[in-house]
């Protein structure tokens, strides 16, 4: 069933195209609970196959990613947090989850967006507190894309080299989502301790 499930993704994601993987890759990065996994993963298969180019998948996919995440941005920069009070319960964000998210984003705000990009379950959250604090649209597009980037390509080279084999995305993609966990805790270290001096 997993296997026909994978084969329907991916010949989805190639009769939809780039627009296919722009437009879900905006979604994941809303608060719509969308993977990224299910548009890019399948993008890096069918480059293997040389039915789409790598470089246009993983433009697309990372731009559509910005986009979702300036849609949260600017809805929190225009709306501010009496749209987080009133809506924020129906996407699971509480007003203590907020309230997390803000001091910390207060402290460490370029850090964040970059980092927690590559967190999943969190990555679509970071543009919030970001839309709130009213950061330089500039340095959040930067960030943001940055974070994008490296997580789009790394979903898009499992794809490519892992292909269609289930059983071997499953394990390699949980090792990879560990590691990059360690590197965004490596990072932030990195951070404080630059920070401290």
């Amino acid at each position: 069933m997993l296997h026909n499930f994978i084969k329907f993704i991916i010949n989805l994601v190639d009769s939809w195209g780039y627009l296919g993987i722009f437009f879900m890759m905006f979604l994941e990065s809303t608060f719509f609970p969308f993977p990224s996994e299910v548009a890019m993963i399948p993008a890096g298969y069918l480059a293997s196959q040389g039915k789409m180019n790598i470089f246009i998948a993983w433009l697309t996919g990372t731009f559509g990613s910005l986009m979702g995440a300036l849609f949260n941005y600017f809805l929190c920069f225009f709306f501010g947090r009496n749209l987080i009070k009133k809506y924020g319960k129906y996407i699971r964000i509480t007003q203590e989850k907020m309230a997390k998210f803000e001091a910390f984003f207060d402290k460490h705000g370029e850090i964040s967006t970059f980092n927690c990009r590559l967190i999943p379950g969190i990555r679509q959250y970071i543009s919030l507190p970001a839309g709130l604090a009213k950061m330089n649209l500039i340095r959040f597009s930067i960030f943001t894309t940055l974070g994008a980037g490296i997580w789009v390509a790394i979903l898009i080279a499992i794809g490519y080299f892992l292909g269609a084999n289930e059983e071997a995305l499953k394990q390699k993609l949980h090792i990879i989502t560990l590691i990059v966990f360690v590197f965004v805790i490596f990072s932030f270290i990195l951070y404080f301790i630059k920070k401290s001096k």
